[in-house]
């Protein structure tokens, strides 16, 4: 099934961003678990237009935990979160071209990296292009100096330390 994600509604319908786009108006969205296949139009046209939407499903999709962002009652991002015991990788974080700079990047890490503490993360990372390594420094992540190249793309591994939830109150 084709599924463009001009078509992807947020499933009550609501209207999620009021019609100021002021670039730091946030508030108004709201991120959810996903299931993987909604995740795939966005990867592809973000991260890799040159492929075809069913080469953007990874044999891991089943082992993850995926998450849209969903901003003016459209699927505007995309990530995908894989743990292993108490280490978490994020990986196809996309948002939309149509609301790049706006926050929502930013909004999906924090997301994730609090959802990993509050399930027992010590580390968040991820395979950073060497386009986006500034977008991690300003978000706390270290830069590791492991890099490596996979189909053509430059990558930096990047990490966070993060302290679990229970931890917080001791």
């Amino acid at each position: 099934m084709q599924i463009d994600n001009s078509e992807i509604e947020h499933p009550n319908g609501e209207a999620l961003l009021s019609a100021d786009k002021n670039k730091n108006d946030t508030k108004k969205s709201e991120i959810e678990q996903i299931r993987p296949e909604l995740t795939w139009q966005l990867r592809r046209e973000i991260l890799y237009p040159a492929l075809t939407k069913r080469e953007m499903e990874m044999e891991e999709d089943a082992d993850g935990i995926h998450f849209g962002l969903f901003t003016e009652n459209k699927l505007a991002g995309v990530v995908s979160l894989f743990q292993n015991g108490t280490s978490f990788q994020f990986r196809k974080l996309a948002v939309d071209a149509s609301f790049q700079h706006k926050g929502l990047g930013t909004l999906l890490v924090n997301y994730i990296t609090q959802y990993a503490e509050e399930n027992g993360g010590t580390l968040i990372w991820c395979n950073a292009r060497i386009d986006a390594v500034a977008f991690y420094l300003k978000l706390g992540f270290a830069q590791t100096g492991r890099f490596f190249t996979k189909k053509g793309i430059d990558y930096e591994v990047m990490e966070k330390p993060i302290t679990p939830v229970s931890n917080h109150t001791k």
